[in-house]
């Protein structure tokens, strides 16, 4: 437990790791909390098109009316928990099939390893743009299929690493003493991959927050009305030279968000590499 607890702190001592952390928590609470704090309902038509910014609108008035600075406020609530529970979700499922193919080899880690290869063969934009277009843009369709397009990777990522593990005499006394498979599995093996595993899930949250960003810019994500992020810039690119101030908005949020999951995970990954350094 000690070793642990030392570990955290000299992950959270690391500057690039606070900073990170920091810019994460701040976009993430504007986009829960912000909602609480709009001045009107973001569907609601308040003002001229492409209005300039006024006293009660700070940022101005979109392709329609909305007020501005209140679909930002209630825009992000999609990007973060959609951006969350795809890497999530491809975090979970990918660690379990990386860790059944290494523990299990020969025909069951064959087949995995062939349909990870499978999936992987399809560049990730064009796999959720196909898989959206026939099944529809509900959220909860596009959180998965955005799982589905990450959780290769994640299998590939597991499986080598377990298979370092799997042979070493913790897991071989383990197997004597009569555990069960999922015991061994979820209880001596994932701990043992677990610090690669969490740097690669900040590295997903960078890469789902562009996915689905990009799925709203090009029409296959949250579906308008509704207040998102990524779907304001599409909404109001025709006016970028009149009302900027619609577009950079969201742009300027998803890049801070971009920015501190990557800064953390990068970070988080040169700590703990040079923690397991000092220990061998």
């Amino acid at each position: 437990m000690s070793a642990h607890v030392s570990s955290l702190r000299a992950v959270l001592s690391a500057r690039q790791v606070r900073f990170g952390l920091v810019l994460t928590l701040a976009v993430v609470g504007f986009a829960l909390f912000g909602p609480l704090f709009a001045p009107h309902a973001p569907t609601d038509l308040v003002g001229i098109t492409y209005g300039r910014p006024t006293a009660g609108a700070p940022l101005g008035y979109d392709y329609i009316g909305h007020d501005v600075w209140s679909r930002v406020l209630a825009g992000g609530v999609s990007v973060v928990w959609m951006s969350l529970a795809s890497a999530a979700i491809a975090l979970a499922a990918g660690t379990a099939l990386g860790l059944l193919a290494a523990f299990a080899r020969r025909r069951v880690d064959q087949a995995i390893v062939w349909f990870t290869d499978v999936f992987m063969a399809f560049p990730d934009l064009i796999l959720v743009l196909l898989i959206v277009s026939m099944l529809g843009r509900d959220h909860w369709i596009i959180v998965l299929t955005v799982a589905v397009a990450f959780a290769p990777g994640v299998v590939r990522l597991s499986r080598g690493i377990a298979l370092g593990v799997v042979n070493q005499e913790f897991v071989e006394a383990a197997e004597m003493m009569g555990y069960p498979r999922s015991r061994i599995l979820f209880r001596e093996i994932l701990p043992s991959i677990l610090t690669p595993l969490l740097v690669h899930l900040g590295i997903m949250l960078t890469w789902a927050v562009g996915m689905l960003s990009g799925l709203a810019f090009l029409g296959y994500g949250v579906a308008p009305p509704a207040a998102d992020w990524g779907l304001m810039i599409n909404e109001n690119r025709a006016g970028l030279l009149i009302q900027p101030a619609a577009v950079f908005g969201p742009v300027l949020l998803i890049a801070l968000f971009a920015l501190g999951t990557n800064l953390l995970a990068e970070g988080v990954g040169r700590v703990t590499s040079r923690i397991e350094e000092r220990r061998s």
